[in-house]
This record gives C-alpha cells, sequence and structure tokens, in this order.
C-alpha cells in the first residue's frame, strides 16, 4: 500500500479557478438547496449545464466527450460538493458507469452510452445490493437465463439509490452456480416491461433508496457488460472509484463552511481547536484522494487504498458531525426555513448510514488486512 504526496499542477489549478467561479454564477447562494455530498438534488438541467462545460465524463475517452484525467474530476468534484450542489441527476453515471462501460463496453455500448453521460443527460443506478447479499455480495442470488437473443432476468434488488429517476441500471445477476465466476453485469433498461420501481421512504423523509423488482425482464445480448461470469472483477474494479474519491470526506463541507463562517454560539478557544483539528484532517484525505486519482491516471488500480480512504474518511464526516451538533446548542429542525439548520438535522439523521453505504467499514477493514498481510 503506497500514497505519494502530491500536490496540484499550474494547469489544475487554473481549472479549478475557472469551476470555482463558474458554480457561484450558475448557483448564487439561496438559488439552490444545498446536499449532503452525493447526495446532492436531482437536478437535470444543472447537469446537463455541466455537461456542456465538458466536466461530466471526464476519463472517458476523448472521442466519447472526455479526455480529462481522474485528478481532472478530482477537481470539478470537489468544488461542487464543497457548495453541496445538485449532482443527483449524473452521479453515478459519471463517477462509475460511465468508466465501467469504457473499460469493458462493446463499441456498440461505448457509442450509445457514453456520449449520453457525458452530456449529462443520461442517468444511471447501481443494482448490486439484495435484501439478503448486502456486504457480501458474492451471495448475489437475482437470477439472469440465457434464451434466444438475450436474458430473462428475475429478482430483487435493494437499496439502489436513483432508480426511480435513472433511465439504466447497471445490475449484476447470477448466470450459473459459481459463487464469484458466476456474476454477470447488464445494462437494464430502467423502462423495459417487468421492472418495478419502489422507493423506500428513509428516516429523513427522502424516498432516493429504492427497491427494485426484476420480474423476467428481457436484456439483450448486446446489453450484457464485458464477458460472462466476470461481473465479480468488474465490480471490484469499478469500487476503487466508488470509495477512493473526495466524496467520502466532503459530505459536510457546506455545514462546516457555515458553521466556520457562523460558530453557532461556540466558545472561541473550543471552537479554534475543534475547527483546527477538523481542517487538518481534511487536508490529510484530500492528499490521500489526490494520490488515488494520481494512482487512477498511471493505470494502477487502487483498490486498497481506495478502502482505507473510505473506512477513515466516512467515520471523519460522522464525527464532524457531532461536533457541528454539538456546538449547535439545541437540536436543529429537519423542516428549518435555515437550510443549513435543515441540512445539519438531515445529516444528523442519515450520517451512521454512511460508513454503510458503499461497503461496511467490517468489510474494508478485512480487505486492507488482507492485502496488508499478502505483502
Amino acid at each position: 500500500m503506497q500514497l505519494e504526496a502530491t500536490e496540484l499542477t499550474a494547469a489544475e489549478r487554473r481549472l479549478k479557478d475557472e469551476v470555482r467561479q463558474w458554480i457561484a454564477d450558475r448557483l448564487p447562494p439561496g438559488s439552490f438547496q444545498p446536499g449532503l455530498g452525493m447526495a446532492g438534488d436531482v437536478d437535470p438541467q444543472f447537469s446537463r449545464d455541466l455537461g456542456s462545460r465538458g466536466w461530466i465524463g471526464i476519463t472517458l475517452p476523448r472521442e466519447y466527450g472526455g479526455g480529462g484525467s481522474a485528478v481532472d474530476r478530482l477537481i470539478v468534484v470537489e468544488e461542487l460538493l464543497a457548495v453541496g450542489a445538485p449532482v443527483g441527476f449524473h452521479w453515478v453515471a459519471d463517477r462509475q458507469s460511465g468508466p465501467n462501460i469504457a473499460a469493458n463496453g462493446t463499441d456498440e455500448q461505448k457509442e450509445f452510452f457514453l456520449p449520453e453521460i457525458a452530456a449529462g443527460r443520461m442517468s444511471f443506478a447501481i443494482g448490486m445490493s439484495e435484501p439478503d447479499a448486502g456486504s457480501d455480495l458474492a451471495a448475489v442470488r437475482s437470477k439472469a437465463t440465457q434464451i434466444d437473443g438475450g436474458w430473462l432476468v428475475a429478482g430483487t434488488k435493494i437499496w439502489t439509490t436513483g432508480a426511480h429517476h435513472a433511465d439504466y441500471i447497471l445490475a449484476l445477476f447470477r448466470t450459473s452456480d459459481d459463487r464469484r465466476g458466476g456474476l454477470t453485469q447488464f445494462l437494464v433498461d430502467r423502462r423495459s416491461e417487468g421492472i418495478t420501481v419502489s422507493p423506500i421512504t428513509f428516516i429523513d423523509g427522502t424516498r432516493d433508496f429504492c427497491e427494485v423488482n426484476f420480474d423476467q425482464v428481457f436484456v439483450p445480448d448486446s446489453r450484457v457488460l464485458g464477458h460472462v461470469g466476470q461481473g465479480w472483477a468488474q465490480n471490484t474494479a469499478e469500487l476503487s472509484l466508488e470509495r477512493g474519491g473526495v466524496d467520502r470526506w466532503m459530505s459536510v463541507m457546506p455545514l462546516l463552511e457555515r458553521w466556520a463562517t457562523q460558530q453557532w454560539g461556540s466558545a472561541p478557544a473550543s471552537f479554534r481547536s475543534e475547527l483546527g483539528l477538523i481542517t487538518a484532517r481534511c487536508w490529510a484525505f484530500r492528499s490521500m484522494s489526490l494520490s488515488v486519482a494520481r494512482m487512477v491516471d498511471a493505470g494502477k488500480s487502487p483498490v486498497v487504498e481506495a478502502a482505507l480512504i473510505k473506512e477513515m474518511a466516512t467515520r471523519f464526516e460522522q464525527e464532524c458531525v457531532e461536533t457541528m451538533a454539538r456546538h449547535f446548542g439545541r437540536e436543529p429542525d429537519l423542516w428549518s426555513d435555515d437550510p443549513y439548520e435543515s441540512l445539519l438535522a438531515r445529516a444528523i439523521l442519515v450520517s451512521p448510514s454512511w460508513t454503510i453505504r458503499g461497503g461496511t467499514n467490517e468489510i474494508l477493514r478485512n480487505i486492507i488486512s488482507k492485502e496488508l498481510t499478502r505483502r
């Protein structure tokens, strides 16, 4: 495991300034509801506007609308999450579905999906977890049965964020009894006959998590992603994109900025001390995420490094919420007219999930320890 120190180049700093100014102009204060990182609001028009700037699908091949680096994408995402921008429509497609298709898709799939993703016009959801297969993804039981011209898929996926507005679901189904070698990824049109999407009301009243039932849904051969039986390997590679980014420690950034400027009634000495510690840790996590992005640009697969970042960073986010809640001085109102008080109340309710989504801390620690043992 190796995370090398690195800094932004002059060109990367110019990109950062350009993105920051565009966001300030496009999302002036009061024009949108700030969100908690990747759980930002769904705003298709904002995603299309961002895509028109070339800031979605940055890491995709140039001929499909990309051509930038993983570091470039980190810079854009960092500025978006800093203000709690409405990234919900394009988030999954940009972060992992697009790169997965670019790495494993056929030419026809790349030509069909990637330009639409880069333009911010196509939304994806991830169909991984099942009622009895959450952290143990190899226990997936939803099945794909081959027929003439394609496959019939049947089963249930759960905690499928954004499935109710997604155009496609990149779903993992069992194609043989081999525990890991019997899994295959499919690009499933969410509007296909036989799909039922049922939003699940979360503790904060939002309904972004969904249960998706597949009742003998036909998926043509042309929508198998990669090779049959390679779904486990493709999923594993995809997780390094999901776990090591700035989104794992920036969910609370709009709240931290608000707390830092208003202090929320804190005693000056206590406020400065705790804010200083939080700031130092933010810089450390940012350096780690930047290092992982450099590794991706170098053609490496930093799965373990990404797992390490997620394990530590999501606990850090939860600690930040606890600190801000304590300094707030009273129980924040979820329905407050102050968007930041409401956002703090939402963070208190949902932050326990941050060490679960994308892989529980226990699973991540197993990944890390196994790799350290091998080395």
